[in-house]
């Protein structure tokens, strides 16, 4: 019985083109209230706002700890998390205590700055391929000013870690493997996607 099983499972996944990228045990209910107000708060932004995506948006739960899974495609229509990746958080944000970050929109702060985004333009930089970020609030207003791009890098692993990963220079920077599922979503989407960075 579990072998038939395992082939329907297998066999709907291969005919649907449907690839399963979320472990759902792997977040704590506190996450998930955190995030279901982020996401009552996006949909309540993009519903009065035409010109962001209204179907995916893409959440970075910063007090989740880098060596795991925190940056979040979410499916606003089915409201399920669709994908999960690392990203790390800028080396400025580091405060010395385990587990405590901190925050600033300040120009050569090298920290993560908290806020909504909405994804822009991509170009080609020092990373490869990158996305620029607009930063939608004030506490992340200066993201364009600061060059706070969405981009990949070759020193963030695939898999969860059970330790810290390397820090970027305020950028949400991902795996590359993971970089290119999501940069799928962004380069077929007709509307601007927002990623919402919270703590």
């Amino acid at each position: 019985m579990k072998i038939i099983s395992l082939f329907l499972f297998v066999t709907v996944g291969f005919l649907t083109g449907s690839k399963h990228y979320y472990k759902e045990e792997a977040m704590t209910s506190l996450e998930v209230e955190r995030m279901n107000t982020r996401v009552s708060e996006i949909r309540n932004m993009i519903s009065i706002d035409p010109k962001y995506n209204t179907k995916i948006a893409f959440f970075v739960d910063m007090r989740i700890p880098s060596g795991k899974n925190r940056f979040f495609v979410y499916d606003l229509v089915n409201n399920k998390i669709i994908d999960q990746g690392l990203v790390a958080h800028g080396s400025g944000s580091e405060t010395g205590v385990k587990g405590s970050l901190k925050f600033s929109n300040e120009p050569n702060s090298n920290c993560t700055a908290l806020g909504r985004y909405s994804i822009e333009k991509c170009y080609k930089g020092c990373f490869g391929k990158s996305y620029k970020l607009n930063g939608l609030d004030e506490t992340n207003d200066n993201a364009l000013k600061r060059a706070i791009v969405l981009h990949y890098y070759s020193a963030v692993p695939y898999d969860e870690q059970d330790y810290y990963i390397s820090n970027s220079h305020g950028c949400p920077m991902v795996n590359e493997q993971f970089f290119k599922r999501i940069e799928k979503i962004i380069d077929t989407s007709k509307s601007k996607i927002i990623l919402d960075v919270y703590y």
